[in-house]
């Protein structure tokens, strides 16, 4: 058996914490290895759409920091079946986290990626895998799930002046592919992290320091990062745009790296 629990927002977690970490994410380390849990655990994630504080975060990162699973966190219709397939297949526990914004519902403020052709047949992307979702030369912008979207319409936007940015689409938190991180950035020499999580002890830290602690002589310019600040997400439609990293932000944040 291969289950898949859906817990309907990651935001919710906090009614079940204990059977996902306590349990899910260690029964395969206190068994000595004997016992393997092979069950998916997905989540909506994501705002934009004043649903308020509880109803709007993403989390992969408080998700993340919890040894014992992996997190994929898909941003196309094609990479939604391809990690679902991997996660499956995988013999220990997963955490699926799809945002609202990339699922083009009619309600939501979809993206004009939002829908798009799904491979047919068996179709797998492999977890732990990275993605260059756009190629550039001049700065590296590090991303996932909706926020992916943003740095690509700043990416068309930008080539038109002849700045070339390069867009990671992580697809998965843990694990982490720095091998793709710090390939890009020797090549940029600038890092950009966009992330719709909280700014602090999250994925946005975790990128920066995997450059950093590689080597630090890569970077050209202090790394930037954008995510959401430490604070509740406001129910307010124009707070919460506000706190939430928009193509605007990602403009001038590279635009500051390339000074």
């Amino acid at each position: 058996m291969r289950p898949i629990v859906e817990l309907m927002f990651a935001d919710f977690m906090g009614v079940c914490l204990d059977q996902i970490y306590n349990h899910m994410a260690k029964i395969h380390f206190e068994s000595g290895g004997n016992v393997k849990v092979p069950m998916v655990l997905t989540t909506a994630v994501g705002g934009g759409y004043s649903d308020g504080a509880q109803h709007s975060q993403c989390l992969w990162g408080t998700f993340g920091h919890l040894p014992g699973m992996k997190i994929v966190v898909p941003s196309n219709p094609a990479d939604a079946k391809g990690l679902m397939t991997a996660a499956i297949r995988d013999d220990g526990p997963v955490v699926y986290m799809f945002h609202k914004g990339v699922m083009g519902l009619a309600w939501m403020a979809r993206n004009k990626r939002s829908i798009d052709v799904v491979p047919e047949g068996d179709y797998v992307v492999p977890i732990g895998k990275a993605a260059v979702a756009h190629e550039g030369a001049d700065v590296t912008v590090v991303t996932l799930s909706l926020s992916v979207h943003h740095a690509l319409d700043v990416a068309e936007k930008l080539a038109a002046e002849g700045i070339g940015v390069e867009v990671i689409d992580l697809r998965s938190v843990v694990p982490l592919d720095r091998e793709a991180i710090i390939t890009s950035v020797a090549k940029t020499g600038r890092l950009v992290v966009v992330d719709e999580d909280y700014l602090s002890y999250g994925v946005s830290g975790e990128v920066v320091a995997s450059v950093v602690e590689a080597d630090p002589t890569l970077l050209k310019a202090a790394p930037k990062r954008l995510a959401v600040p430490d604070i509740p997400i406001p129910y307010s439609h124009v707070l919460e745009y506000a706190v939430l990293p928009r193509q605007e932000q990602i403009e001038a944040a590279i635009r500051e790296v390339l000074q």
